[in-house]
């Protein structure tokens, strides 16, 4: 995490604080207890435990560090909520977090009251010393909450897509009576065309500045040499994903890297995640609210590295470098179809078309695969304690995502910012932008 941090005011951060608190419990509200006690599979977590992982977070790092007469709600949280931090202690295997139907998820609201209180209290009446230790990992918490939030998210879509009933999420996207549904679209709807912005390369600075917040994956600040680039200017929409399929793109192996050709026979892809055919032979997507048609005019979703990557291939193009993302997205104003709640307009939990959008689409809808493994920056160094695990010892084996998705809180994203997930993984709201070379012919 960067060290200089913005939230030198008490009540800047305990107003944040609250924020994000009551964001999480917004998202869960909508779910029965039931809902919040599934597991889908080994990768997503149930929502309970989201809940309660990133209270346990806040409990562990910052109450019992530094609030001496704080004491744990239960002993046996640590063991239940603790999700990978091995110098904590044991945890509960991952794959059987559904199995946890004890402690109820009233006992974990009364857990994050409790929490929340202490935090409070510690923010407003800490030493000046004490604050200024506590204050860069209480936002480094609430950056954390902002991930589970997304993911409580994904989870719950996948947890739902399972259910033979495939129920909706709830409409809590829009207060407006009518609004909070995705709006109707024809199927057949096109995209405005797709161009292409050059980018001269050169050599670039890549990383976080040193103001404000950034995890700690995202630095230190280097230099890079890109060659000249472009990019496309919107995401690859569904329609354009469709043509691939009719032009039996899972079944040529020459477009699919062999690792991906691989899975995808082994899991018999023929379309991305969620997608079905209904009775005319029309695709339809699972979305948070209900299947849908799919609209040929937005941006195709849950797509893994392979598939994104074949996809490429057939197009005659390639993923763009976490580089060239992050050149082309450095002055680029940070707005799109992101996750806002509390505000007017806090979005779908569906990407909107390209032809909606003034700009490139370059945060929000969907998380763009690059062609860049997750690896240290130059000069990078873990934290020591156990907080330095929270980011290093997963770079191995998986890929960069850049700009955001419709799952992503408005506020926590950045042009620096690295995603990652394996090449195989699509249950999170995942796409697909185009680059050339500058010396391609079309």
């Amino acid at each position: 995490m960067n060290s200089q941090t913005l939230t030198s005011d008490r009540s800047v951060l305990a107003g944040r604080y609250r924020r994000v608190r009551a964001a999480t419990e917004v998202l869960a509200a909508p779910l029965s207890p039931e809902d919040q006690c599934t597991q889908s599979m080994p990768d997503a977590s149930p929502t309970k435990w989201h809940r309660a992982h990133t209270t346990w977070f806040f409990e562990t790092f910052i109450l019992v560090a530094d609030a001496p007469s704080y004491r744990l709600v239960d002993e046996q949280y640590s063991f239940l909520f603790n999700s990978y931090y091995e110098a904590v202690g044991a945890r509960h295997t991952r794959a059987e977090r559904g199995l946890l139907t004890r402690p109820s998820c009233d006992e974990i609201a009364q857990y994050r009251d409790r929490v929340d209180t202490a935090i409070e209290d510690l923010i407003q009446h800490s030493s000046p010393r004490t604050f200024s230790a506590i204050a860069p990992r209480i936002e480094l918490g609430l950056h954390h909450e902002q991930q589970h939030q997304e993911l409580l998210l994904m989870d719950i879509k996948h947890a739902l897509s399972r259910n033979c009933y495939q129920p909706t999420y709830a409409d809590i996207a829009s207060p407006q009576a009518g609004d909070s549904s995705i709006p109707a679209r024809s199927p057949s709807a096109s995209a405005r065309p797709m161009k292409w912005h050059s980018f001269d390369g050169g050599i670039v600075d890549i990383g976080a500045p040193s103001l404000g917040f950034s995890f700690d994956n995202e630095g230190p600040m280097h230099t890079v040499l890109l060659q000249p680039f472009e990019l496309a200017d919107r995401l690859t929409t569904a329609a354009e994903y469709i043509a691939f399929i009719d032009d039996g793109g899972y079944d040529r192996a020459d477009l699919w890297l062999a690792d991906g050709w691989n899975v995808a026979k082994k899991e018999q892809w023929s379309a991305p995640l969620y997608w079905q055919r209904d009775e005319c032979e029309q695709w339809t997507s699972l979305t948070m609210h209900g299947r849908h048609r799919v609209a040929g005019n937005e941006p195709v979703l849950h797509i893994s590295h392979y598939e994104a990557d074949a996809f490429a291939r057939w197009s005659n193009a390639r993923l763009p470098t976490e580089f060239e993302w992050e050149c082309a997205a450095a002055d680029a104003p940070i707005e799109g179809n992101l996750l806002s709640i509390g505000a007017t307009d806090e979005g779908t939990f569906h990407p909107t078309p390209a032809n909606e959008h003034d700009g490139t689409q370059l945060f929000g809808d969907a998380w763009e695969w690059t062609s860049s493994a997750y690896l240290p920056y130059p000069r990078f160094k873990t934290a020591d304690g156990a907080l330095g695990e929270y980011n290093g010892k997963f770079m191995s084996n998986q890929i960069v995502l850049r700009g955001g998705s419709c799952f992503t809180p408005v506020d926590h994203i950045r042009p620096s910012y690295r995603n990652f997930f394996y090449p195989h993984q699509r249950w999170m709201a995942s796409g697909i932008r185009l680059a050339h070379d500058e010396q391609h012919q079309r």
